[in-house]
């Protein structure tokens, strides 16, 4: 576990968990700093039993998912720094924890609209054309594309403490290597892709 989660973790062990609202009143709003840390507390118990389960479960649910953020994401950071694939693959699991103990089970990809997934997977590649360092593109098509990412993930999840939070995970354990560094921006804008993307699949399943 980073640094930075055990600092937060044991900054707010003492907190009071307040009683959670409804999940479709709850999917809309930012987590509190209390129910971060609920949500990483658990994160941090589980055994490597239960979260070999967890890892299977979320494959056989979400196919595409897993292979987008266990697959294809570590192995465009990995380009860069290894290590820093390796955290994002930490820090994605730690999201998947996050969202399903804060939220609820993770919706089956079988239950949701083939339309709107469809609608993700193509607005998702052009992003990820955009965070490719070896992808021939003009430098100010490229930091366009970043930076309609970044205030696209911030317009559609209201995560902004999860979102910071992370990002400084990300700091942190690179600080610790200088050739980590050169891969910060890019993992912080995938991490930022992730928590988009089960954000959106949770208010779209209440939707539905």
């Amino acid at each position: 576990m980073p640094r930075t989660l055990r600092i937060f973790i044991a900054s707010h062990q003492n907190d009071i968990i307040p009683q959670q609202t409804s999940l479709s009143e709850k999917i809309m709003q930012a987590l509190t700093d209390r129910e971060l840390y609920q949500a990483l507390e658990y994160a941090k118990s589980i055994d490597e039993t239960t979260g070999r389960k967890i890892m299977a479960d979320f494959q056989n649910d979400q196919t595409m998912l897993a292979q987008m953020l266990f697959g294809i994401f570590p192995g465009i950071i990995a380009e860069q720094n290894q290590d820093m694939a390796h955290l994002f693959m930490d820090l994605c699991f730690d999201l998947l924890c996050v969202f399903q103990k804060a939220f609820g089970p993770l919706p089956a990809q079988n239950e949701l609209d083939i339309d709107w997934l469809q609608k993700q997977a193509m607005l998702l590649d052009t992003e990820l054309q955009a965070v490719k360092k070896n992808q021939d593109m003009d430098d100010k098509i490229r930091n366009s594309l970043q930076e309609r990412m970044i205030s696209r993930t911030h317009d559609e999840t209201p995560q902004s403490g999860l979102i910071a939070f992370m990002n400084a995970a990300v700091d942190d354990y690179a600080s610790e290597n200088p050739s980590r560094v050169p891969a910060t921006q890019i993992t912080q804008e995938l991490i930022l892709v992730a928590i988009r993307l089960f954000n959106n699949l949770y208010t779209h399943s209440r939707k539905s």
